[in-house]
Formats: C-alpha cells, structure tokens, sequence
C-alpha cells in the first residue's frame, strides 16, 4: 500500500510510523507528510530515510490510504482533496468526527460499519477510544443508562510543547508555557477550550462520541483533567446499568474482551498505571467494584497510552481492517 502519514513530523506522526512499522503494515512506499517549513527533511521508517514532502505533492502521488494527524483546519481543507482522487483517509482530528456522513470507528466496537464507499473515516478522541473499549462489552450484557467520568490526562495530549513546558518546570528553566499555569506538582481543570454550557471541548467529546459509537440513549457527564503525566490518561468511571451484574460476570467479560488487559487485584497493588501502560497498544482496566450507593451501578479505573491506542494505534487498526475486508 501507498501510505501517507500527514503530521509525520509530530508527536502523534512519528507514534504512527512507529505503529505502522511494529504492525508490519504492508507498506510499499510511504509518503511522509508535513507542512511547508518541513519539507525535505528527513524521517527514518523501518531503518530508511524518507524526504518531508508538502500536502500538494502528497496528494498528486495519488496514495491508497493517508492517514492524518495535523490538526483540524488542516484535515477539513484537505481530507476531501485526497479523497478526491481515489485516497482513504483517516483523520486523527476532531474535524469529521460529529458529521453525520462519517464514520467514527473503534474497530474492536464497530468496525463492521466500514463499507468501501467510506474515503473519509474519522478516529475517535483519545479519552473516548479507552473509556469506549471498556464499555461496549458492559453495554451489551446489561445496558448502560448513565456514565460519570473524571479524566487525568497526560501531557503528551497537549503536544511537544507541553513536554517541554514540564520538563523546563522540573529543571527550572524558563520557557515556553503551553498552559496558562505551570504543569509540575499541579492538576489544571481544563483540557482544550471551554463552551459556552461551561464544559470543555474534551468533556463533549466524551459525551457525544460515545452517542454516536455506542448508543444515543446513553447520558455522559465528564470532568477532564490536565495531569503532570506522560505515559497515559487514566480515567475513573461510573457505570449505571439496566441490568444487575455480577463482579465475576463483569471481569470475564473484560478477559473476552480484544483489546483489553485487566489488572485488578488490588490485594496485591495491582491496578492501571501510566507508567505501566506507556509504549502499549492494550486498555487497562482495574479497581473493579460496586458502588455501594445505588443499585445497578458499577466503578472502574481505565488507563491506555493516549499517542498509541488513543491515535495512532486505532488508526493503523481502522487500516488493517479496511485491508482485511477488501475495501481499499
């Protein structure tokens, strides 16, 4: 396959070129991507060196599959110019991922919803993707009424910049400040923008992804949370259910479940962690209990690499499933 990576200069780029690599993801020639002030400089894929090209020679060479990652300004101008000259895009930013044309795809969920017409396909937010994967099996056994979630996010969902905003706080350097307020021995309540409800663009993307992935019945309220972390999100959630469940019932589901590594014996200080999780392409799931203030409710802690399953790993699996399925 002809594969451009748009954004291969970035944080969440060179994670995918990484993931592409690490899947063997046939690859015949790869078409690394960026913007102007990168062109000609170089990126290393699977032991070669590959020249930055610009967004316009990209899509001149016609490849099979380009999958984004530059922001969403940059996908809604040139998505559709790709698209239309043959190429499946699959965009990493928020741009398609409310229109009701597109397909928002976790392929572990809904997958099958893919059809060949599909030429622009957009990856889900990063919380989303985690919190979404352990709740699919959930929902099918005992449908899911209301979910509360509270996020701890790394960093790295912030960008470079926001590293080195940690990195100069914690060697007293200054610098940069990609917060309004310093990262280290800090929690910020704030991730992206707020609305004008009083809620954050990544607190609506919690709720509204999840309507469109899951079911729209579903009633999500979220709490996203900047953390001086940079393995991971974590995230800590409240499941209420249709149905009664049994602990027992609900941990094997979560070992069925593809995608999913369960860490819970607390017994034992085993639960999700960042540090833990970083470099990997699994949700981990854990601290697995009732809560004891209502009926039919359940609590969980949720924990996945947010640069890998949170984007570009989800990308390179919506790939791998458009090839297994023939539709490229």
């Amino acid at each position: 396959m002809r594969v451009a990576v748009v954004g291969a200069t970035g944080m969440v780029g060179s994670v995918m070129l990484e993931v592409l690599r690490e899947r063997e993801f046939p690859v015949s020639e790869l078409i690394p991507v960026a913007s102007e002030k990168s062109v000609g400089n170089q990126v290393i894929y699977n032991g070669e060196s590959y020249s930055v090209v610009g967004l316009e020679t990209a899509v001149a060479m016609h490849p099979d599959i380009a999958i984004f990652s530059a922001g969403g300004e940059t996908s809604l101008e040139w998505a559709p110019r790709f698209a239309e000259v043959g190429t499946t895009v699959i965009d990493n930013s928020s741009a398609w991922r409310m229109d009701p044309t597109k397909k928002l795809v976790v392929p572990e969920i809904n997958g099958n919803v893919l059809t060949a017409e599909d030429k622009i396909i957009a990856n889900p937010n990063c919380s989303t993707i985690q919190l979404l994967l352990a709740l699919a099996p959930l929902h099918r056994a005992y449908g899911i009424t209301r979910v509360i979630v509270s996020t701890y996010q790394s960093i790295t969902g912030t960008g470079v910049k926001a590293v080195q905003q940690l990195e100069n706080e914690r060697n007293g350097v200054e610098g940069e400040m990609a917060y309004k307020y310093p990262i280290d021995k800090n929690c910020i309540p704030q991730c992206d923008s707020f609305m004008e409800n009083g809620y954050t663009k990544e607190e609506m993307k919690l709720t509204n992804e999840t309507k469109k992935i899951l079911d729209p019945t579903i009633k999500v309220t979220a709490t996203a949370v900047r953390v001086p972390v940079v393995g991971g999100h974590s995230e800590a959630v409240n499941i209420e259910f249709l149905r009664d469940f049994d602990l027992t019932d609900v941990r094997k589901l979560f070992l069925a479940q593809e995608g999913i590594t369960l860490q819970d014996n607390p017994a034992e200080y085993i639960y999700p962690m960042p540090r833990f999780a970083e470099g990997k392409d699994d949700v981990f799931v854990g601290r697995i209990r009732r809560d004891e203030s209502q009926d039919n409710t359940l609590n969980l802690w949720i924990v996945a690499d947010n640069l890998r399953k949170g984007a570009a790993t989800n990308a390179v699996q919506i790939a791998e499933l458009l090839l297994m399925k023939g539709l490229l």
